[in-house]
């Protein structure tokens, strides 16, 4: 079946929003990535969001394999919807009201302790040792692609993809300029683009939760 290129590109270019709305936030992730970008370079940045990505591709092929059926049953997609829905709007309100006192400067300061290991190992612990990686998928993660899955493999790929290219953008980003010991981006930029993905995470939410709405509504399984 052919699905419309515009439809894959939309799930693709929100997936992006929705993941660089998770990655500019300082969390486990952003501290191994500034420590092992310190001590090897910029080739720490991909290499840590490989580890990542694999986590994440095997929650994708778990859809694709199986668990997608589950996800067929408007009371299961409604009530995912519904706690994503309620997630994104609080994130979203989060980033804006916090968004000025943020900083990528104190992230790196702070941040530069010695870590061991390969990265890509690093990357695979950094994301499970974070509970909202784990909240954000069985919510957020799964509420989309139970959207995307209605475009079959492709809307999942298109989903998968998306999301992956705002990690690997974001993350090689903030590694080359620990490598060369620059400011990824002015303290100001950074806060613009805080309250930016705030204001998106609102509406993506208030969008959840009316597809929460219609599902729980439908009354069928």
């Amino acid at each position: 079946m052919d699905y419309p290129l515009f439809a894959l590109a939309g799930i693709a270019g929100t997936s992006f929003m929705l993941a660089l709305s998770g990655a500019l936030m300082p969390g486990p992730l952003l501290t191994v990535t500034v420590a092992e970008a310190a001590q090897r370079g910029v080739r720490a940045g991909p290499l840590i969001i490989t580890g990542h990505a694999i986590l994440e591709f095997l929650l994708v092929v778990a859809v694709i394999k199986g668990l997608g059926v589950y996800l067929n049953a408007p009371p299961v997609i409604g009530t995912i919807s519904l706690l994503g829905g309620i997630i994104l709007l609080v994130m979203g309100v989060d980033m804006v009201r916090k968004a000025s006192t943020l900083s990528l400067r104190q992230e790196a300061a702070s941040d530069c302790e010695r870590t061991s290991g390969h990265p890509v190992v690093l990357g695979v612990l950094a994301s499970l040792a974070n509970p909202y990686w784990t909240i954000w998928w069985v919510t957020i993660g799964f509420g989309y692609m139970a959207t995307a899955k209605h475009f079959g493999v492709p809307g999942l790929v298109a989903f998968f993809l998306g999301h992956i290219a705002a990690d690997y953008s974001w993350y090689i980003l903030v590694a080359l300029g620990i490598d060369r010991g620059q400011s990824v981006v002015s303290e100001k930029g950074y806060r613009i683009m805080i309250r930016g993905c705030g204001v998106f995470l609102v509406g993506f939410g208030f969008w959840l939760l009316v597809a929460a709405l219609q599902h729980l509504g439908s009354g069928t399984v």
